[in-house]
């Protein structure tokens, strides 16, 4: 379990992570989410001793990270996939982390095997794809059969093969009773993965909710319908809240209005549906009208080539 209390950190005048309280409970996948610079890589280096709080405490299965006298046995972790000595071999690489705990060979076969690494287990780390490089960094969070996982984006550079054995992986250990604590930045595989979502923008906790609360608790949610007279019941529908967009022949999705209401339209019109679907809102857009108010970087837009043409 990781449990944080007041969690706060500054450098000078920036405040990264601002009195965020949480806990990641055992026996279930919680994904940690939020848009750049919210403060995640920031809290999870300070889940395990990388950084100091200014404020604040973390503790991880009951003490704080250092802590524990072994702290691999205890937490596994995945924060930059390019930390290593880009000189040693994989297995000489987990090996030499293995022998800090008193871990030996047999269970460094067992995770370069568990994550796939056995054609490339003798080769200079150097070398390595980032996905390759993704799957060691996992295999050096296993290493140590820990019953708490952290892992800071841990699909990044991983083909659909990888993407689903880390969806597996993740969901299989929870399955344990161990805690996961995972972040991304695929809401769709988030979507797959977690059962709980904690999400932080500007540093501060904006939800902290199972994923089915918050996907409930969305506002765009639509409805589609189909009808051979779609048009006509789309000038009934117009209002001044209400979107109306033709995704096919005779076919709407509506926003603003609830099955019910269209439904009890269309009947008193006199108008036939052959479909009126409730569709709830996809993580994505939970995830976007939540951290709308709290993104902090934005892209520019850029005027396209015929209208700088035209100026």
């Amino acid at each position: 379990m990781i449990q944080a209390e007041g969690l706060t950190k500054r450098y000078g005048a920036k405040t990264a992570v601002n009195d965020i309280s949480f806990t990641v409970k055992p026996g279930i996948v919680t994904g940690f989410l939020g848009p750049n610079g919210a403060g995640k890589s920031t809290t999870m280096r300070m889940i395990v001793g990388l950084d100091r709080p200014t404020e604040g405490s973390v503790i991880v299965n009951g003490k704080p990270y250092a802590a524990h006298a072994a702290p691999l046995r205890e937490v596994g972790a995945l924060l930059d996939a390019k930390a290593i000595h880009t000189g040693r071999s994989a297995y000489n690489h987990l090996l030499a982390m293995g022998a800090t705990h008193g871990i030996g060979k047999a269970r460094v076969n067992e995770v370069i095997g568990l994550t796939g690494l056995e054609s490339v287990a003798g080769k200079r780390v150097g070398g390595f794809s980032l996905g390759m490089g993704q799957r060691l960094g996992i295999a050096a969070a296993l290493l140590g059969d820990p019953a708490t996982l952290i892992l800071d984006e841990p699909v990044n550079g991983l083909d659909p093969e990888g993407v689903m054995w880390v969806r597996q992986l993740a969901r299989h250990l929870a399955g344990e009773g161990r805690t996961i604590f995972l972040s991304s930045h695929l809401m769709s595989e988030m979507a797959l993965t977690a059962d709980h979502l904690i999400v932080l923008g500007r540093g501060k906790i904006i939800a902290d909710a199972p994923v089915a609360d918050i996907l409930a608790g969305s506002t765009r949610t639509s409805v589609r319908l189909r009808s051979p007279r779609a048009d006509q019941l789309a000038a009934l529908l117009q209002g001044a809240d209400v979107t109306i967009t033709t995704t096919e022949q005779n076919a709407l999705t509506v926003t603003g209005l609830t099955a019910p209401v269209i439904g009890d339209a269309a009947a008193q019109a006199g108008i036939p549906l052959h479909e009126l679907t409730p569709v709830g809102a996809s993580l994505e857009e939970a995830y976007m009208e939540l951290t709308q108010d709290d993104v902090e970087y934005h892209a520019g837009t850029r005027a396209t080539n015929t209208e700088e043409a035209a100026r």
